[in-house]
């Protein structure tokens, strides 16, 4: 089982993609595991044959449990491990049966439900199937706590509130979990400038004008570049920072922030991002999202995010101070773009601007590297052919 967050301890196996016998290779879909952030697809970084599937499904497993045997070419099956013979149970003492409890003849014992069956009137479950009510989860009214009509009634007209373990309280936990860390380890300090982002838009109206909307870009991806194009430039703020050792990435893999639409948040990472371009970066950017929002994301996107981007889009508000994503150590946090008076070439016109903020660890960076990131992302947005 894979760690699939800073904070993950378990998963549950849901699905397998495999079956022994089947050839796998390096960044091949093997199974599915929920977690507490939805359900992540497992993939596999070596090759071979897969031997055996050592998890079933449904199991709940902790992070470093096996699910798989798979073998390399040429290698051999383990010997399968001899079973011990169990030893025989020692024959128990005979215990006396405790004494039946005494029941106050004022309060008549409640019903014992027969084979799991919950006690209710014909009546109440008749509601019950017609609202799809859970009779369970009902406490009843009638003699002896039997469920009546009544109580079927009243409990469907209860104000629906998020159940305890539902998807979405489970997420709330993680990423609670995961920013208490952060901040509670990581020692923030945090940098902002106002940036004219004009040019930006005046090349995506100039680019979007004979495109279908399907194919349009933006502005989301135009951010995504110059914080991928920066980070290369000021290498400190791209990587991790694991057990107090700074470990530079050789590769810059931005996490997306992503909002899910029935609540909660995650950050796949766009693998390797520097090489694309503008409309790879986009088709990216969708790919992760329509499958976030699926539950579809795979382990490597959830876990090699080397600096996170989290933009409020179109509409919102000004700025935004956002909390980095352990082990990472920077995020870029982008306001939504307002029209402000500026000043250009000694006269005030209005002009699209964004606040951006670099939310930074001080262990590895300092003030100095991150005015330089703000400074090689405000010239990229000044510049946005170059992207």
């Amino acid at each position: 089982m894979p760690s699939l967050g800073a904070d993950m301890e378990a998963g549950t196996l849901v699905e397998w993609l495999v079956a022994p016998g089947d050839m796998v290779k390096r960044g091949d879909i093997v199974a599915v595991v929920e977690t507490q952030k939805g359900a992540i697809e497992i993939e596999i970084f070596e090759e071979g044959v897969v031997h055996e599937l050592t998890a079933e499904l449904g199991a709940e497993m902790p992070v470093g449990a096996p699910l798989a045997v798979i073998l390399a070419k040429g290698e051999a099956p383990p010997d399968p491990e001899a079973a011990a013979a169990p030893e025989p149970s020692p024959t128990p003492e005979p215990v006396s049966a405790p004494p039946a409890p005494v029941t106050s003849a004022a309060t008549p014992p409640r019903p014992q439900p027969a084979s799991g069956r919950v006690p209710a009137s014909p009546a109440a479950r008749v509601r019950a199937r017609e609202l799809g009510t859970d009779l369970s989860k009902i406490t009843g009214t009638g003699p002896g706590g039997v469920i009546v009509l009544s109580d079927v009634e009243a409990a469907a007209s209860a104000p629906k509130t998020t159940k305890p373990g539902s998807p979405l309280e489970e997420m709330r936990k993680a990423i609670a979990a995961a920013m208490t860390r952060s901040k509670q380890t990581i020692p923030h300090f945090y940098m902002s400038e106002t940036i004219d982002i004009q040019p930006a838009i005046d090349l995506l109206a100039a680019l979007n004008a004979d495109r279908p909307p399907a194919e349009r870009l933006l502005l989301g991806a135009l951010f995504v570049r110059a914080a991928t194009l920066a980070a290369v430039k000021v290498k400190v703020l791209n990587g991790h920072c694991i057990e107090g050792v700074h470990q530079l990435s050789e590769i810059v893999s931005p996490g997306i922030a992503v909002a899910l639409r029935g609540g909660g948040l995650v950050a796949p990472a766009l693998i390797d991002a520097v090489g694309m371009s503008l409309d790879e970066t986009m088709a990216g950017m969708r790919d992760l999202i329509t499958r976030a929002r699926a539950g579809r994301l795979r382990a490597s996107e959830m876990t090699q995010g080397t600096i996170t981007i989290s933009s409020l889009g179109e509409t919102g508000a000004e700025a935004m101070t956002g909390v980095i994503f352990p082990p990472q150590v920077a995020l870029v946090g982008i306001g939504a773009p307002h029209v402000r008076p500026w000043v250009v070439d000694d006269q005030v016109v209005p002009r699209h601007v964004v606040t951006l903020t670099i939310s930074a660890d001080h262990r590895v960076s300092d003030g100095r590297q991150v005015a330089r990131f703000i400074a090689e992302f405000e010239t990229l947005m000044k510049t946005p052919e170059t992207l």
